[in-house]
């Protein structure tokens, strides 16, 4: 499948972006960035990942989104806060990697 046909798919209706509080760059221990990412989940049962947007070229910065799913249904009114990680192996922009959120980003020179 091509990138024109992947991004032609509908989208998700159990996955939104999410906030994120704090993102930082931490050193991987056989080389290279891991990106660790912490806030506030909207549902204590939510499904938080980090997920690389996909790319024909390497673009000046590697956009990270900050994705969350509901697996079985939102419970209502109960937050709950996270914490995830995500290696950059082949997920690295000319420059850096940007954190993309749900009302806000946040860009990491390397």
């Amino acid at each position: 499948m091509s990138d024109v046909a992947f991004l032609a798919l509908p989208a998700s209706e159990t996955s939104r972006l999410i906030d994120f509080e704090k993102a930082e760059l931490h050193p991987g221990f056989a080389g290279g960035w891991i990106l660790v990412v912490q806030g506030e989940a909207p549902y204590r049962n939510m499904d938080v990942r980090l997920v690389p947007r996909i790319y024909i070229r390497q673009p000046e910065y590697w956009g990270i989104e900050v994705v969350g799913t509901l697996p079985g249904g939102a419970v209502p009114d109960v937050t709950g806060p996270y914490a995830v990680a995500l290696p950059l192996e082949g997920a690295m922009g000319k420059n850096g990697v940007e954190v993309v959120g749900a009302t806000k980003t946040e860009r990491f020179d390397i």
